[in-house]
């Protein structure tokens, strides 16, 4: 599968919200998605309000409160952004 071939119409995110500990996304072809917040350090300042103040993309979704953003692919890929710990390792 190329990239191309991984974004397609159907992949196109409808909706986005995010909750206190993960980032969701609706897809256009019903599926949803869904991962953990920590792995978005560029969140963590945010409010709730900033938090779910998302635009949408063809590709993902993006915070302009940030001026940041993900790909719904790499969300499904697992792709963390740099400098994401997890909240235990962060904790010791």
């Amino acid at each position: 599968m190329t990239s191309l071939a991984f974004e397609t119409d159907e992949m196109r995110p409808v909706k986005a919200w995010c909750t206190g500990d993960e980032v969701h996304v609706s897809l256009a072809d019903g599926r949803s998605i869904a991962t953990p917040l920590w792995w978005y350090p560029f969140l963590g300042a945010l409010n709730e309000a900033e938090l779910n103040r998302i635009e949408l993309m063809y590709e993902g979704i993006w915070w302009p409160a940030v001026d940041e953003g993900i790909s719904v692919k790499s969300m499904f890929l697992g792709r963390k952004a740099d400098g994401a710990v997890p909240p235990s390792v962060a904790a010791e």
